[in-house]
């Protein structure tokens, strides 16, 4: 049985993070009206995914500070403020408002990435680490149609120049509710000696092949997922001619790909094992490439974005399983800044290039860029497994 925290967890994090398909949904459209250029219409999105890499270790540290609960209010605060300064901006009809609220949204993204270890760190069996995860991932599903079904029933609550002005205010809502259900949290206990323990320096936590394994899924795992998925619409309806209807139902499906496989991924974390879960992953990226370059129909792209998604799913969920055997509990949360900051930094620029790649090389190049990064996680995850084995080996 998953202690009361994971659950809260699991609750609270689709209500905040809807504010991403929110972006996703509305950001552009909005954006295409405010911004002075149409070509920076993306611009609000792009803000808030460098928003959450600029405050990954800002957010780790501050939750040393003061705590997993009252470090995640404060987060959980910065949505709430963002989303109403975006319901401002589409009042006013301000671009620049409307960076700034995106801003805060994904400030308080950064905060959000910390609920899976603070899930890890309410478990009284680790052996529940899998099961956990893959409670929270589920809560993605909820986001990716809360947010989108709210924004669009909302859309005309306040007459506005460009409407959506009711969206934000409904996002809003879903912050406020979150905030309260997550004063239910506990802060996760600690031995005195695990807090203030001798903690190794980061440099030599970072050289540890475990380490390097995990971080390199969460690296592979968001890179490549978000450098196709934010080229998918481009390539899809602006180069291709595919509709809209039929490029949001690539998306959707995606998105749905992305966070359904967590109602079976503890089975497989606990009968294949972390390893193979990785390279189950890797494996899924590279028929990925195979079905990306099979052609640029929409069922092409539909089968490349379903797998795309299934393999991020096994690659994150197995990399967030691993990372807690890098470091100690006294290093937990440098650990954890030092791996979000590198995977949200790495998403950030995959996602800030992938339009401009588009358009300047083609669909066909994105995916060949993608082999030898697949190949990379593949290689280094076998060689870490065989580590392993020889390790036991010798210990046996």
């Amino acid at each position: 049985m998953l202690p009361k925290n994971v659950w809260v967890l699991a609750i609270v994090q689709p209500l905040v993070m809807s504010s991403a398909p929110v972006m996703i949904f509305v950001g552009g459209l909005l954006g295409t009206h405010l911004a002075p250029d149409p070509k920076m219409a993306t611009l609000p999105l792009a803000i808030m995914i460098v928003g959450t890499a600029l405050f990954t270790i800002p957010a780790a540290m501050l939750m040393k500070l003061v705590g997993r609960k009252q470090g995640s209010l404060l987060g959980l605060f910065s949505a709430f403020i963002g989303a109403l300064l975006a319901a401002y901006a589409a009042y006013v009809a301000s671009f620049l408002w409307l960076l700034i609220g995106s801003l805060l949204m994904g400030v308080s993204l950064a905060f959000m990435q910390q609920f899976r270890f603070a899930a890890l760190e309410s478990l009284a069996n680790p052996d529940d680490a899998g099961k956990a995860i893959s409670v929270l991932m589920l809560g993605g599903i909820v986001a990716a149609f809360l947010g989108p079904e709210v924004a669009l029933m909302a859309k005309d609550w306040v007459p506005s120049p460009h409407g959506f002005v009711g969206s934000f205010i409904g996002l809003a809502g879903l912050i406020l509710l979150g905030m309260l259900v997550f004063t239910a949290f506990k802060n996760p206990q600690f031995k005195d000696d695990e807090i203030i323990g001798e903690a190794r320096p980061l440099r030599e936590i970072m050289r540890q092949p475990v380490f390097i394994v995990a971080v390199l899924a969460g690296v592979v795992g968001y890179g490549i997922m978000s450098f196709l998925m934010t080229a998918t619409p481009v390539s899809m309806h602006e180069m291709n001619g595919h509709s809209l209807q039929d490029t949001k139902f690539v998306i959707q499906s995606h998105i749905a790909a992305m966070f359904l496989p967590s109602l079976f991924t503890a089975v497989l974390f606990k009968y294949l094992g972390l390893n193979r879960l990785l390279l189950l992953g890797s494996l899924l990226y590279g028929v990925v490439v195979i079905f990306g370059l099979m052609g640029q129909h929409v069922l092409h792209f539909w089968w490349a974005l379903v797998i795309l998604g299934v393999g991020w799913n096994f690659l994150f969920v197995g990399g967030t399983a691993l990372l807690p055997s890098a470091y100690q509990p006294s290093e937990r949360f440098k650990v954890q800044a030092a791996n979000d900051f590198i995977v949200f930094a790495i998403q950030a620029i995959a996602s800030l290039s992938a339009g401009w790649l588009v358009f300047a090389f083609g669909w066909n190049w994105l995916i060949i860029a993608c082999i030898p990064v697949t190949m990379l996680m593949f290689a280094i995850t076998l060689w870490y497994m065989r580590q392993n084995q020889k390790l036991a080996v010798a210990t046996s």
